[in-house]
């Protein structure tokens, strides 16, 4: 597994309100040279956020070959984004509200 990572490190930009936002960081530091990756919260009404999704640079990319290790690297920073940027949007969810796992179970977007 990745070693915890220091988003306000690696953070190029971030939105966030309660209509959700995004989080963009650089990759470069992380062992993906140039390369970076977002995490992003849709609003789906009714004062709900649908589920932290994530994306990267290296996805869209047919021509970027990644190894099994690699992969697994950039799943567990992917997971480490949703995270963070769960905690970001929704801060004082440990004594009230949902829980990172149930936010995971919504939608990504309502339409």
């Amino acid at each position: 597994m990745t070693e915890q990572i220091e988003f306000s490190k690696v953070t190029l930009r971030k939105e966030i309100s309660s209509r959700g936002g995004g989080i963009e960081i650089d990759l470069s530091t992380l062992g993906f040279k140039g390369q970076k990756m977002a995490a992003f919260q849709n609003y789906l009404g009714g004062g709900l956020l649908g589920r932290v999704g994530v994306n990267d640079t290296l996805g869209i990319n047919i021509n970027i070959k990644l190894t099994e290790e690699e992969r697994k690297n950039l799943s567990d920073i992917g997971e480490q984004l949703k995270q963070h940027f769960f905690n970001l949007t929704n801060p004082d969810t440990e004594h009230e509200g949902q829980s990172y796992e149930q936010n995971q179970i919504m939608p990504i977007s309502a339409y």
